[in-house]
């Protein structure tokens, strides 16, 4: 069972507090908002390029892409595509022995955590270390990832490293993740940024549009200890009702839903799955009415030879229309194509600038990153490194992706702004999570909704160790909420009690470490009440403290406490005073709470010996007996549908006494009443 965050104040009054009272909050899918704090050191300690670039042909900058398009198989090489979309790989031909070994071995494994037989996933390991062991990159970071997880082995993080780094030289791009993030874990930024760098290439490269286009983010589908709902019922594809609508919609000629509908499916977002085909269909049929963000995007299509084969002069057609709707976005097609020369007459950097500010004037993020590049090359306009950072940290604040990418790459080089390796690493991990791996995230949310938890959690695990924390927060969530039924593989089958809390205290800890607060909570309560660990109140009240210093009202309120008992903290009444205060701060909704706490403390402070103290210091030992009697006994099914039934007939029998009781009253009334009142009077 997950272990709930408690807030610690008198029995006598929690099981009401607790239901007025929860420290649980939302975390948001998208993860908490990243902000750059510079100082004018930092701009006045940069250096220049000693070698500046400002050929507009120069791969730092190709917004369309003038290399074919490569495929996600290309892009990540060894994916466990074939395996998790099968009807897209129907005849697939190995290469060599050890690249079927490997396939065959990730196909055991899966189906061993789909089915619930564990027979075949002790065949998978032998098939992918005989793999591994032939040379097979992919095969070595399987195995990397087996003996990092403690999967039909030995839990091993120094072979998990070593086969990491050979699958890694051997052009395994999701080892090169894994030990990015082992890496920025021990703060050795120069190794980690290196490796981020290379991966963010690549995920730039992987972009589908030259604009912010809408990657697919990890879905968080748990909020707190609760199944996040709305976000998992957002993402069943064409299941979703909502989905339903919008595509009938289109049908009936609605271009703005067509729009949307192609914009779905060429992406593969809410749960779909990628088909460009499908999409552009529907992007064809919207340009047919007019629509300015389908004309858009298919002129990008057409400029990037994506789906399409590729045609510079219809897309500058079809980004000249949209431009006449005022669709300032597609100034930035138009100004590229500019740059490039291509689709126009010839080359000309001043309309090409022209178009780009148009786009900025108008908060357009696109064209704040493009002046950018043309600042920082030098291209049309004197190199300013100034302007140049000044533009990309407008489009960073916009949510350009790429201009994550240049100030990753100037924060690297020192270039424009001081050398900063740990900001770096931060920001070039950002954009690489944005890679083709990701799509790891969709197969898991497919599992999961499909109720394959065994699968989904061998998906996000693999995603936990290429650091995506939302992967390790809803890994961690399977194993807690669903326990055996997590299918969690084991050293030696599925996970004993022991390994299945080991391994959630692990994810969880990671998580915490990445700034989810409901993580570092859970960790502390884990120590606090020696939940799959052994009970430590000294590391309860770090996770606390790593909790409190992301805000979070329940982990001060807890700290309050362990001063107040003196556990693991020194006995402090001060302290413990400040702490709820601060969870009253940060909370309102703390307030009972914080009151009861605080007569605690009074109580404590006046009548350090009494009885009453001593009774108070006595409930936490007895609230756990009670609230498992609780879920035993009253909150038994059946003994809960007596209890109801028991209630309700109860509560009628009290109202049929209460309505006798109003109806004899008057009678009772008019029957004591004076006789002469009765009597009329004579006239």
């Amino acid at each position: 069972m997950l272990p709930r965050a408690r807030v610690r104040y008198p029995l006598l009054l929690s099981s009401l507090c607790l239901l007025l009272f929860s420290f649980h909050r939302p975390i948001s899918a998208a993860g908490r908002p990243y902000v750059l704090v510079i100082s004018q050191d930092d701009l006045q300690s940069a250096s220049e390029d000693p070698d500046p670039t400002s050929d507009p042909d120069s791969s730092d900058w190709d917004e369309f892409g003038d290399a074919e398009s490569k495929t996600e198989e290309e892009l990540d090489p060894g994916s466990w595509r074939p395996i998790l979309e099968p009807d897209s790989h129907i005849n697939v031909a190995y290469k060599t022995e050890e690249e079927a070994l490997y396939y065959s071995g990730v196909s055991k494994i899966v189906a061993a955590v789909s089915s619930g037989d564990s027979r075949p996933a002790e065949e998978a390991s032998s098939e992918i270390e005989a793999a591994a062991n032939g040379g097979n990159p992919h095969a070595r970071s399987t195995l990397g990832f087996l003996y990092q997880m403690g999967m039909g082995r030995e839990r091993n993080k120094a072979k998990a490293f070593l086969y990491h780094s050979f699958a890694a030289e051997g052009g395994n791009l999701q080892s090169k993740m894994a030990l990015a993030h082992m890496y920025a874990g021990q703060d050795m930024h120069e190794q980690a940024a290196k490796l981020y760098a290379e991966l963010a290439e690549v995920a730039v490269n992987s972009f589908l549009t030259s604009k912010n286009s809408p990657v697919v983010e990890p879905v968080r589908i748990h909020i707190g200890a609760e199944e996040n709902k709305e976000a998992l019922r957002k993402s069943r594809g064409e299941e979703d009702e909502d989905f339903q609508i919008l595509e009938y919609q289109a049908q009936k000629g609605n271009a703005a839903a067509m729009y949307k509908v192609g914009i779905f499916y060429y992406y593969g977002l809410r749960g779909l799955r990628r088909d460009p085909s499908k999409a552009l269909s529907w992007f064809l049929k919207a340009v047919g009415k007019g629509e300015p963000r389908s004309m858009e995007l298919l002129g990008e299509m057409y400029a990037r030879g994506a789906v399409v084969e590729r045609n510079y002069s219809k897309a500058f057609e079809l980004l000249k229309l949209a431009a006449k709707q005022q669709l300032y976005s597609a100034y930035n097609g138009i100004g590229y194509l500019y740059v490039k020369g291509y689709g126009v007459e010839k080359k000309n950097y001043t309309k090409a600038r022209e178009y780009f500010e148009k786009a900025a004037e108008n908060e357009d993020s696109g064209g704040y990153y493009n002046l950018g590049v043309l600042y920082l090359k030098g291209i049309g306009v004197k190199r300013d490194l100034k302007m140049a950072w000044r533009y990309f940290l407008m489009a960073f604040n916009a949510g350009q992706p790429k201009a994550f990418y240049q100030l990753a790459k100037m924060f690297h080089t020192g270039v424009g702004v001081k050398k900063n390796l740990p900001m770096a690493t931060s920001l070039y991990k950002l954009v690489a999570e944005r890679g083709p791996w990701c799509s790891l995230s969709r197969w898991a949310l497919e599992s999961y909704l499909k109720g394959d938890i065994g699968k989904a959690l061998l998906l996000y695990s693999r995603m936990a160790e290429l650091g995506y924390e939302v992967a390790q927060s809803n890994a961690a969530w399977i194993l807690d909420k669903y326990g055996d039924r997590s299918m969690c593989m084991g050293e030696s089958g599925f996970c004993t009690d022991a390994e299945r809390h080991q391994r959630a205290h692990s994810l969880w800890w990671q998580a915490s470490e990445q700034g989810n607060e409901h993580a570092a909570l859970l960790i502390g309560d884990a120590y606090y009440y020696g939940r799959g660990t052994v009970k430590d109140y000294d590391r309860a009240a770090e996770a606390y403290m790593h909790a409190k210093s992301q805000s979070n009202a329940q982990a001060m309120f807890n700290l309050g406490y362990m001063h107040e008992h003196g556990q693991g903290l020194p006995y402090d009444l001060h302290l413990a005073k400040r702490y709820y205060d601060q969870a009253l701060e940060i909370d309102p909704a703390a307030k009972l709470a914080v009151k009861l706490a605080l007569a605690s403390l009074w109580l404590r402070k006046n009548f350090a010996d009494s009885f009453m103290v001593r009774f108070i210091d006595s409930l936490p030992e007895v609230y756990p007996i009670v609230e498992q009697w609780m879920e035993d006994v009253i909150m038994e099914e059946g003994n809960a549908t007596i209890l109801t039934l028991f209630v309700c007939l109860l509560t009628v029998l009290y109202l049929r006494e209460r309505q006798r009781r109003h109806a004899v009253a008057p009678e009772e009334a008019v029957a004591q009443q004076p006789v002469d009142r009765l009597i009329p009077a004579p006239h």
